[in-house]
């Protein structure tokens, strides 16, 4: 899952810092990760996981680090399959 999101990040991040080079509790935003960023992020993890963001989970907390990503996408898949 870290590979897909930090790939994804540097796809679509549009970061001035090698996404592979962040650590996974490395502030995101401080890196420059944008708004418009954190939703194409966001519809890059929802093709690549399957999954569909609740609005609960909308937040600048969710994209807030790599870690962050991960807890948000791990929430969702447990919250899938328990449907």
């Amino acid at each position: 899952m870290n590979e897909t999101i930090r790939n994804l990040l540097a796809k679509v991040g549009g970061l001035p810092v090698a996404a592979d080079g962040l650590a996974d509790e490395a502030d995101l935003y401080a890196a420059g990760l944008s708004s418009f960023a954190s939703v194409q992020l966001m519809l890059g993890l929802e093709e690549a996981f399957d999954i569909e963001f609740p609005d609960s989970l909308l937040n600048r907390k969710s994209f807030a680090s790599i870690a962050a990503i991960e807890k948000t996408v791990a929430t969702i898949l447990s919250s899938q399959k328990a449907a």
